[in-house]
This record gives C-alpha cells, structure tokens and sequence, in this order.
C-alpha cells in the first residue's frame, strides 16, 4: 500500500518515521509520473520493510521547494529520518530494488 502525503502528515510520516520511506515526488499532468506510479505500487506490494509514499508536488509545493525538488518524477529515500538518496526521471523497478 502506498500512503498519499500532504504537508500536514509528511514530516510524521517520513522524516519523524522509523525504517525506510521511499517517497515518489509527482504530478497528476506528468507523463513520466504517471508511468513510475505503477513501479511504485507494485514495488510497495512486494517490500513490507520499507514505507512507500506519494506526495503531489502541485497540492505540497513548499515541501517540495523546501528539498529542493525541481523534476518529477523524483524519488527521495529517507532512512530514519535521514535522506540517503534522490534523484530525478523515471526509475524502473529494478533500480529502486537496488537503492534499497
């Protein structure tokens, strides 16, 4: 299951959680979003050790800003509450598997 973000329960959620969140930065009119959306939730089908989330950059934009997300898709991995890896584009599943 993928947990949908917002700015009221990002930073309890991802930065204040314990374990590994991946969290997929995106927007609805993105085409690249809309294909790294299905990886996401097959990929948080498969890991039940890491927390998978969305956050729409649209409906949180200071977040967004405040990480410096300038591209969407990007996918950001924080590990009790340290950011261990972002980056930018479409990744396909087999890439994500390995950042984790």
């Amino acid at each position: 299951m993928v947990l949908q973000l917002n700015k009221d329960n990002y930073e309890q959620e991802v930065m204040k959680a314990e374990g590994t969140v991946l969290v997929d930065f995106y927007a609805d009119w993105c085409g690249p979003c809309r294909m790294q959306g299905p990886i996401v939730d097959q990929l948080s089908e498969e890991r039940t050790d890491v927390k998978f989330c969305k956050l729409n950059v649209d409906d949180a934009t200071p977040i967004a800003i405040e990480l410096g997300i300038s591209t969407i898709p990007t996918i950001m991995v924080v590990k009790n509450g340290e950011i261990t890896f972002k980056q930018a584009g479409l990744m396909q599943k087999a890439q994500l598997e390995a950042i984790l």
